[in-house]
């Protein structure tokens, strides 16, 4: 039998994926998150609250919008699934805890960066830059596992502190060497090869997990993205000169399966 605060932290999830859909909207197109009220993209109808509960509603318009019957993308619930999913995850493996907190927190920024990217190919600094200093506070009260800067830290400093410059190194270390790489490649190209949103977003990672497990979500987003990438421009006979990878999006899947699959988020 399900726990029922698994069931509540999906229920909250649910509700969180809602707004997070609000925002993977909004947030490329600099609009504002608070006003004004959800409307039909097509036939601009402000949607009513009955119209705007997470899956019911779309269950019950058979995914098309009240007004016109414009289908409603599959985007909307899947968000509010995966996040309900992940938070669900997140209670039944570390209960109600800062810990379970904060990896519900880090799945909302991945999911939003993932469909974001997906559909507009913009990584809002919002979910990157605002992520990656949420993830320097939890690491002051969720420390992080001690690793390379560990080495150069003076015995006898705070856990706190000590998993602060952890959370620092981990997102900083990787998102400079990826964004030194990504200027090789274009003074050598004369094209980019890696947007900043994708360095901003390399950094939020590893501010939250720090380095192991960022590194290795490099390394699985990088190998599956290139796979799927390769399969669809065969596939779609499109011209991979002219097509943008969404390497935002393989990031943040590699990173919620590394996270939630793997066992490796730190132990409280």
């Amino acid at each position: 039998m399900i726990h029922p605060d698994v069931l509540l932290a999906a229920l909250a999830g649910l509700l969180i994926g809602s707004f997070l859909n609000v925002c993977i909207f909004r947030w490329p197109r600099d609009l504002s998150v608070v006003a004004p009220r959800s409307m039909c993209p097509e036939c601009e109808t402000q949607i009513g609250w009955y119209d705007n509960l997470p899956l019911i509603s779309y269950i019950l318009l058979r995914g098309r919008c009240r007004g016109c019957r414009t289908p409603i993308s599959y985007r909307y619930p899947l968000v509010e699934l995966l996040t309900a999913i992940c938070f669900g995850s997140a209670v039944w493996q570390f209960g109600l805890t800062l810990l379970a907190l904060k990896l519900c927190v880090y799945s909302s920024l991945l999911i939003g960066c993932i469909f974001a990217d997906f559909a507009d190919r913009i990584l809002p600094d919002e979910f990157t830059l605002g992520g990656a200093l949420i993830g320097l506070v939890f690491a002051a009260f969720v420390f992080l596992p001690q690793g390379l800067p560990s080495l150069f830290i003076p015995v006898g400093w705070p856990e706190a502190v000590r998993s602060v410059i952890e959370s620092l190194f981990g997102g900083g270390f990787p998102s400079v060497s990826i964004f030194l790489v990504g200027e090789i490649y274009y003074r050598l190209r004369k094209k980019d090869g890696l947007g900043l949103g994708d360095v901003k977003m390399i950094g939020m990672m590893g501010a939250f997990y720090g380095l192991s497990p960022t590194l290795l979500a490099i390394l699985a987003g990088s190998l599956g993205g290139s796979i799927i990438s390769l399969a669809f421009l065969y596939f779609s006979k499109k011209d991979s000169s002219t097509y943008e990878l969404p390497f935002g999006s393989f990031l943040g899947i590699a990173s919620l399966l590394v996270i939630h699959l793997e066992g490796l988020a730190p132990a409280a």
